[in-house]
């Protein structure tokens, strides 16, 4: 009972804390909030990007949205397996490739039939490089193959990278969106790399026009000012 109210205050100082230092906002572009079982799949490049996404959801369906989260890492001190498994209920999935433990995907499938909602992040791992996004693992065609029913939410986490930087323990004030995009559904005979191209596209349109200028087309060299 006490460790349940603690980690109930600590859950609200976090999601102060995030607001305070980011000034998180949610935009459902594509969909709004709705209490129907969602994964939603979103791009990582922080640690702190399913906090975002989680602090941005109302009230009533954070409380039945898990992350998924590696298991090495918020495991490896008390006070991490204290946030992890007690503030945010995280499924926690081993990431080493050792074949050891449970198949990550069979346990995101068995939290989904258990009617959990889940954040998950289909990179894999974290993008600390400059790719804007790196290629998706087959663990979302899987889960939207076995789950059908469940609605996949693609979301774009902007800015975080910049507040806090690889590298850095202190963060950068800075406004950070998650922006929530149009569900997508499997479609039928859809095979896995047509499945993944969509979701990843779904993904990068949501990205804010800012971060879209390095792709527009250069002007032809010698053209009239």
């Amino acid at each position: 009972m006490v460790r349940r109210a603690l980690a109930v205050v600590a859950g609200k100082l976090i999601i102060g804390a995030a607001g305070l230092l980011t000034g998180v906002r949610a935009i459902w572009s594509g969909t709004s909030p709705k209490a129907e079982q969602t994964l939603y799949f979103a791009n990582h490049t922080s640690h702190g990007d399913f906090v975002l996404l989680w602090a941005t959801l109302p009230p009533d369906l954070r409380a039945l949205t898990r992350p998924v989260a590696g298991l090495d890492y918020w495991m490896a001190s008390k006070l991490r397996q204290f946030i992890g498994a007690d503030v945010f209920n995280a499924l926690m999935i081993r990431r080493d490739g050792s074949g050891q433990g449970d198949n990550p995907v069979e346990q995101m499938k068995a939290a989904l039939e258990a009617g959990d909602s889940l954040i998950m992040f289909p990179e894999g791992t974290r993008n600390t490089g400059d790719e804007i996004l790196l290629p998706l693992k087959s663990g979302l065609f899987h889960l939207a193959r076995a789950c059908p029913n469940v609605r996949l939410v693609p979301v774009w986490i902007e800015n975080l990278k910049r507040v806090l930087p690889k590298g850095t323990l202190v963060p950068i004030p800075l406004a950070c969106t998650v922006r929530f995009g149009t569900p997508i559904v499997l479609a039928e005979g859809e095979d896995k790399l047509s499945f993944l191209a969509r979701a990843r596209s779904a993904m990068l349109d949501l990205r804010p026009e800012y971060d879209r200028l390095d792709e527009k087309p250069k002007p032809a060299s010698g053209s009239a000012a």
